[in-house]
């Protein structure tokens, strides 16, 4: 049995094996007969293309793609062993319906049937806020569009959310108050031209291992690229890094302004910039000047922020110094940041370093959040798959937006309720107080994914609760009254929208397992079985609803109009704005070469090298903001001092529902366990692979001790996978008040040995 450190030295051989090709020995081996096609990853929100091998109806290889520019043929070990989760032997088969309080195996008439009268009872007798669907990232954009018409445009509640909340909405309203508009300026490209990464909370060897390598690449290409690394641990980034700052967990909002007051005082700035293309607000959204923000940030000189956020001066002064003197750079961040009380305030302070700078909207420069899950982008922030927004960087809130959904639904538009619904936390306590009475949850495990999940069992236990799920059991399967086989990756056709704004299209390759059905359809046949045969009758395939919803997009910041599923189906995906078929995608937005920037006015763009038209910009300009520090919403004290933080590990993904179908994963990293500093373990009298319990305010679990220089000390760490091991039970759920993502990041913990 190999041991973690021999696995990943395989797994990189076999990465970059795949990479050429060569297939390692496998039961998934490809055999001469293989028919090989184009494809996406299953996995996080990177987007790397695949080749999925198909033999005799079933997946049996799988290899990178040479010709996707993303990975350039390179997988990550979990993509390597994604046909493993295809034909697992926890697929979920048949739909299930619960009798005598166990699940029972049924057929779809029986099942569909109940849940449409249940929810049509819980409509007609308590309003159809009483209703809620709960989706996910890793969903296909048309299967959120269609939970999407079903809720909100016929239900008619906004009660619909996605666990993309839980970790991209602060990255969301960075985006939106600083440049405007959500998502990146550049894309992937930039790796390749710029002199600086500076990586923030970003696990990027582990959680995103193939930007890594590229990453890896440029610096060996271009010795002289800098790694800037600001986490509260180390982990196997910190391998390339030249300078690693170790905030504390939760004060790092006094160190970003820190870097920005020495890029102010050692003339880093480009004031020309500043003045041609940005407002400067206070936290109440006051304007002011350039002498105004210098004079706010002489609060957090590198000495003062020193003091609050655990970093020295000196290398403070130090990482300012190398942004500054870099000519281009590139800042990444991913959960470190954003799942925060104030992850929005974070995300702001990372994008000022580069709008006071001017390195935005230039070759090898931006600001660029990293996401988490596959469609994170594509079928919920874009898609509108939460309960504020609609299709298309829509809002609810807005009459104009609702009315011109609802007139391409066929619904009449009072029907799109102009109030947002419950955000996620909301929703789930919904549930606890019965105000939401039936939930439909779909290709999300939230009972083990939820910040303080125990709290939340109440609710799920009460109501009506019907899961679409492809593998069974899961943590939210043992509560569900109704279970419906989902057809998973391979089984469907669909497009995912990755972190570079790019759509790709995902074949349908084999029959599904069972009697799984594609969600898409499944919600179509629901809503049938409710009452919406007229406005569900027309979706017969799923082109037919991404035209509907590409339509959406013409005008918009995300124009789709030129994806279609014939050229997506040629292309290795297309990044939006892509407005014509003609349109080859778009490198940098706001700027030259973006086609909704190239139509501006003469006059709008005179002077200026970028024009913020997103629809939270003013007269095209981008926001700096004074924000204040703000410490952790839970701070560690004399009862609880030590903060625990959680993450990902490169060998599994999420609740293991996919990765803990392959035994190597499996062997590899098969349980959870506590990273303790040395010199904390010592303090308190532990040593390595110790039984220890741990405690927050909510509850505690007994897991075993990894003594290991990696978490800072007063800082331990625990990956969040295992169901066994429910970490999140112990994190917190108090959440930024903008971006309303809990703030999973930072809690007041002990820990005592058994």
């Amino acid at each position: 049995m190999q041991n973690r450190r021999e696995f990943i030295k395989t797994s990189a051989a076999i990465a970059a094996a795949a990479s050429i090709g060569v297939q390692f020995p496998s039961k998934l081996m490809a055999s001469t007969d293989t028919n090989w096609h184009k494809s996406v990853c299953r996995y996080c929100g990177v987007g790397c293309g695949v080749m999925i091998g198909e033999s005799g109806g079933k997946i049996t290889a799988i290899k990178g793609d040479n010709q996707n520019t993303i990975n350039n043929g390179h997988l990550c070990v979990k993509a390597f062993y994604l046909p493993k989760a295809v034909h697992s032997k926890t697929r979920l088969l048949h739909p299930m319906i619960r009798k005598n309080g166990k699940l029972v195996e049924t057929d779809w008439e029986e099942a569909l049937d109940l849940v449409a009268k249940k929810f049509n009872e819980i409509r007609k007798a308590h309003g159809g806020d009483a209703l809620a669907f709960y989706g996910s990232g890793q969903a296909e954009t048309e299967e959120t569009y269609m939970a999407n018409k079903l809720f909100k445009g016929c239900i008619g509640t906004n009660n619909l959310e996605g666990n993309p909340r839980l970790c991209m909405a602060s990255a969301v309203g960075g985006y939106l108050s600083s440049i405007g508009a959500d998502e990146p300026v550049g894309t992937y490209e930039d790796f390749e031209k710029t002199d600086l990464f500076m990586l923030v909370g970003s696990n990027t060897a582990e959680a995103h291992p193939i930007l890594f390598e590229r990453i890896m690449r440029r610096k060996n290409s271009n010795p002289s690229t800098k790694i800037v690394i600001i986490d509260p641990r180390k982990t196997p980034t910190d391998q390339i890094a030249d300078l690693h700052l170790f905030p504390k967990p939760g004060y790092d909002l006094a160190l970003f302004n820190a870097i920005a007051y020495v890029l102010v005082n050692e003339g880093f700035i480009d004031e020309s910039f500043i003045k041609a293309h940005t407002f400067i607000k206070d936290n109440e959204g006051q304007a002011h000047d350039l002498t105004s923000y210098k004079e706010f940030l002489n609060d957090y000189t590198p000495e003062k922020a020193a003091a609050i956020s655990g970093v020295p001066a000196a290398d403070i002064v130090k990482a300012a110094k190398i942004f500054g003197n870099s000519k281009t750079a590139m800042t990444l961040w991913t959960m470190g940041l954003n799942q925060r009380k104030r992850g929005v305030w974070a995300n702001n302070l990372v994008i000022n370093l580069h709008l006071i700078t001017g390195k935005i909207g230039v070759p090898g420069s931006d600001a660029f959040s990293l996401t988490g899950q596959p469609n994170a982008c594509g079928g919920v922030r874009e898609g509108g798959g939460l309960c504020h927004i609609l299709p298309g960087h829509r809002l609810v809130a807005n009459e104009a937006h609702r009315k011109q959904v609802a007139e391409v639904w066929g619904v009449p538009a009072g029907n799109i309720q102009p109030k947002p619904g419950k955000h996620t936390i909301a929703m789930f306590q919904g549930l606890n107080d019965g105000d939401i009475k039936g939930i439909y949850i779909m290709c999300t495990n939230p009972a083990h994914s939820l910040p303080n999940a125990a709290k939340y069992w109440k609710g799920l236990k009460e109501q009506f609760v019907v899961v679409a799920e492809s593998f069974l059991p899961t943590m939210t399967t043992e509560y569900a009254d109704v279970v419906l086989p989902a057809a998973f990756w391979t089984e469907k056709e669909g497009v995912y929208g990755c972190t570079e704004r790019r759509s790709q299209y995902m074949p349908g390759v084999i029959e599904p397992s069972g009697e799984a059905k594609w969600d898409a359809f499944i919600l179509r046949d629901l809503a049938k079985k409710m009452g919406f045969e007229k406005e569900f009758a027309k979706y017969e395939t799923a082109e037919i609803i991404w035209d509907e919803y590409r339509g959406l997009t013409k005008g918009k910041d995300m124009d789709l109009m030129g994806a279609t599923y014939n050229r997506l189906k040629k292309v290795r995906g297309l990044i939006w704005p892509v407005p014509t078929e003609e349109h080859p995608g778009t490198y940098k937005r706001f700027t030259d070469g973006d086609p909704i920037y190239d139509a501006l006015p003469a006059e709008k763009k005179k002077n200026r090298r970028m024009y913020f038209y997103g629809p939270k910009a003013k007269d095209g300009k981008a926001t700096i903001w004074m924000r204040p520090h703000a410490d952790p919403g839970e701070p560690t004290d004399a009862e609880y001092p030590i903060a625990l933080t959680t993450g990902r590990i490169l060998e599994h993904w999420h609740t293991l529902t996919m990765t803990g179908t392959a035994p190597q994963l499996n062997r590899a990293a098969p349980k959870a366990y506590v990273e303790i500093n040395p010199v904390d373990a010592n303090k308190m009298g532990i040593k390595n692979k110790d039984q220890v319990k741990m405690e927050t305010r909510r509850g505690s679990l007994n897991i075993e001790a990894r003594v290991i220089d990696r978490p800072a000390p007063g800082t331990v760490f625990v990956p969040f996978h295992w169901k066994e091991t429910p970490i999140n039970v112990l994190c917190s759920d108090i959440f930024d008040p903008g971006s309303k993502e809990p703030e999973y990041k930072v809690a007041a913990a002990r820990i005592t040995k058994i």
